[in-house]
Order: C-alpha cells, then sequence, then structure tokens
C-alpha cells in the first residue's frame, strides 16, 4: 500500500450547524489512490460534500471522506468539462465563463459542491431545466471493492449511479455537458395574490427561462401571498397581478439584499444571475433547516392548495417557502423521474421539535407521487411507491458496494 497524503480532522456538523457529525474523524484526501486506500482499509466510510444537508445524511460510524483537497483543475475537452467531485458549483462556472462556457442551470446556492448536489438531486428552477444531475455524461467512483470504476451514459448503470445518494461510493470526478455562455436578467415582481398564484401557477412557471415564487403561504398585510423572481434570458415577463421591484430584495422578506445576485433586469453572465446568492457571502439565512418535496406538474394546484390549508401551523416556523418547476428525468433516484414536478421548497427556523411535529401531517396532505428531495429534512417517504426503479438501485447498491462500506443509518432508514 502507498504512503498516504491525507489530511484527518474532527468531522464538526452540518454548514448550518442541524447536525453534528458522529463520525470517528474526517480524511481529506489528495488523490485518488488515497481515496482507494481508504476504501480498502476502513470497513465504513461516506463521502461528504459542502455540508450542505441537514441530517445524516452523508454520516457514518466510520470515516467522512472530503473530496475538497483532491488535486487537479477542470478540464475541458469540446462540450465535456471533468470535474473534481468535491469543486464547488460557484468554482466552476467561474471556470467555464471564463473560457466561453456554461452549465443550463444552477441551484440557488452556488457553495455546494458537484458530486453532493448530483447525488441528491438538486435542482434549480425552470419548466425546461431538468436537475444539476442531466448535465452528467460520466463519473467516476471508487466502489465498495477499492475499484475505480467509470460509469457514463450508454452504460447499463448510468441511470441508477448518476443521483446515488452516497450508497455506491466515492465519486472522485464528473463529467459535465456544457454549452457557449449566456446572458440573465432577473427581475422581482411583488404583489402575487393567492388566487392570481393558483389559478395562473403553471403559467408563471413557464413565464421565463428561470422562475422562483417566493411565499410565507399566508396572507401579508397588503393582501398578497409572495414575488415572483424571474430570470430571463430575452424580454422581462409580465406577470399576473404584480408590479416591478424598483429596489433589490432578498428572498426573506426584510433583510439585507447583499448576499443576493444583482436584479433590477441588468443583464450580466448566467453565473451570476441564476443562483440567488453570491458565492462570497454566507448561503441563505444560515441559522435554518429545510424540506423540499417534489410533486407532479399535473398535481400542482392540488399540491398548493394543502400547503395552503396548513399556513396556520407552517408560518410560524418559515423564515420562506419557494416554489420551483423541474423537467423530467430519466434517471433513477432523481426526484423529477418521469415526470415534470413541482418543488415546494420550505426554509425553516432552527425549530427540530417544531418541523419535525408539522412534516408528517404536510406529507400527509400532499398529493400522491410526491418524492422528498434527498439533502433535506423528511418523515416518511415511501420510495418503492414513488420511485419506480427502486429495487433495481438495491440491486445496484449490493453490487457496487457488496460488503456495505458506505451504508449508514440513514441509508438503513430510507434503502430498508
Amino acid at each position: 500500500m502507498r504512503t498516504e497524503t491525507s489530511l484527518r480532522e474532527a468531522p464538526g456538523s452540518t454548514w448550518a450547524r442541524s447536525y453534528d457529525y458522529t463520525a470517528r474523524e474526517l480524511v481529506r484526501p489528495r488523490s485518488v489512490e488515497d481515496v482507494r486506500d481508504l476504501v480498502l482499509r476502513e470497513p465504513r466510510l461516506r463521502a461528504l460534500g459542502s455540508r450542505h444537508s441537514f441530517t445524516d445524511l452523508a454520516d457514518t460510524s466510520g470515516v467522512l471522506v472530503s473530496l475538497e483537497g483532491l488535486s487537479g483543475p477542470p478540464t475541458l475537452d469540446g462540450d465535456v468539462v471533468r470535474v473534481p467531485g468535491g469543486m464547488r458549483y460557484g468554482e466552476l462556472a467561474a471556470w467555464l465563463q471564463q473560457r466561453g462556457r456554461a452549465l443550463p442551470n444552477l441551484a440557488s446556492l452556488p457553495h455546494i459542491s458537484v458530486a453532493g448536489a448530483v447525488a441528491t438531486g438538486t435542482h434549480g428552477s425552470g419548466v425546461g431545466n431538468g436537475s444539476l444531475a442531466t448535465s452528467v455524461t460520466a463519473l467516476e467512483i471508487v466502489d465498495g471493492r477499492g475499484d475505480l470504476v467509470r460509469v457514463e451514459t450508454g452504460s447499463p448503470d448510468f441511470a441508477g449511479a448518476v443521483v446515488g445518494i452516497g450508497a455506491l461510493g466515492i465519486v472522485t470526478h464528473l463529467e459535465l455537458l456544457t454549452s457557449p455562455t449566456y446572458q440573465i436578467a432577473q427581475t422581482v415582481h411583488e404583489g402575487l395574490t393567492y388566487v392570481d398564484l393558483r389559478e395562473h401557477l403553471t403559467e408563471i412557471l413557464a413565464a421565463a427561462y428561470s422562475v422562483s415564487i417566493f411565499t410565507r403561504w399566508g396572507d401579508e398585510p397588503d393582501g398578497s401571498v409572495g414575488r415572483v423572481w424571474v430570470k430571463s434570458r430575452s424580454t422581462t415577463p409580465k406577470i399576473p397581478g404584480t408590479v416591478l421591484a424598483t429596489e433589490p430584495r432578498h428572498v426573506v422578506p426584510g433583510l439585507d439584499p447583499a448576499p443576493c445576485t444583482e436584479q433590477l433586469g441588468v443583464p450580466g453572465p448566467w453565473h451570476e444571475r441564476l443562483p440567488h446568492f453570491r458565492l462570497e457571502f454566507q448561503p441563505s439565512v444560515g441559522a435554518e433547516l429545510q424540506s423540499e418535496y417534489l410533486v407532479p406538474l399535473e398535481r400542482a394546484q392540488e399540491a398548493v392548495d394543502a400547503v395552503r390549508s396548513l399556513a396556520d401551523r407552517v408560518q410560524p416556523l418559515l423564515q420562506v417557502g419557494e416554489i420551483r418547476a423541474v423537467a423530467a428525468d430519466e434517471l433513477w433516484l432523481s426526484p423529477a423521474y418521469g415526470t415534470d414536478t413541482l418543488a415546494l421548497h420550505f426554509t425553516w427556523n432552527a425549530d427540530p421539535v417544531g418541523v419535525g411535529a408539522l412534516l408528517p401531517d404536510l406529507e400527509q396532505r400532499l398529493p400522491e407521487g410526491t418524492r422528498p428531495h434527498w439533502g433535506k429534512l423528511f418523515a416518511a417517504p415511501d420510495p418503492g411507491a414513488t420511485f419506480p426503479r427502486w429495487d433495481d438501485f438495491k440491486d445496484l447498491v449490493r453490487r457496487f458496494d457488496p460488503d456495505r462500506r458506505f451504508w449508514n443509518a440513514w441509508l438503513a432508514r430510507v434503502l430498508g
């Protein structure tokens, strides 16, 4: 076995301090060979991304493996960029922009790692935009045997491995399809009423390249229910019943808008407008919890009415909610598998008891076919009922990790 160059430290907590990791230690390997050595030596380990989850999803009884120190910059070969798994999207986006390239979409936070976001099905918004994972053309994974396995488009395991929730191994590199760079202008539309939200929901979500509706689900003092953030590649659309904001806004009403990306319709590079937050600032609010549910788009009105019916319980716990659209894909564990979806996101106060008591009731009221975001809080989904390829994925886990090196308490609860 080669001489190890990994760095070791205490494991710490998630970015919002919602969960303290119980792993024995955190290791930062410097090379793929270091990762392979760790897998061969450790009976239990788990890949840790940029800590932008809220649960024990990435925890282990053994060793956490951070890829932040994995050496090597991205490389561009035609339209495809090869990326170290631990690289953050904000850093990758700036690197691509310098070379005249772009990704089709970005999540709200540019702070998240590429491997972690892909593994959990993380997404941005837009009725024509798939999740971040839909840009992936290949993965390089150190599996449970310590082998470096390449899985690429067209291979039998590809659709099951991309959104892999960390169960198949440690993703050291990914390859993503890029496009020529483009400009985006962002505007905020205020005064949305619940009547317009419900009656024009799909129209609003399809009004521009990327659209987010921010709401606290109950009526505000002015009679509105929220604001619409529009990210357009062309003319700014009209949103029913709203007026354009004349000053920059934060996604949480009343907070300083400085951490948010530029608004007021000023065009700029894609990577400086598609996220809601700037890379150089603290992501989101900080002290918070998050949940998100993805509902078949055809049942959007039913889902909105379900949350609205709980507004008196949701509002006291909520900092802000967000409604987005995500295009269908064919990735087995993607929450958008096989269907266009409505994404209902909740940024909660840091109240685990209150949120924990609400989530079962909220999930019970949401339409059949609702799926959770894997990296956020949820109560009791039935993956076997909502993910048609669930049993196939479990077979894939057995093949990639026969000794359950990457198994943890979260997987035991979810996979069964």
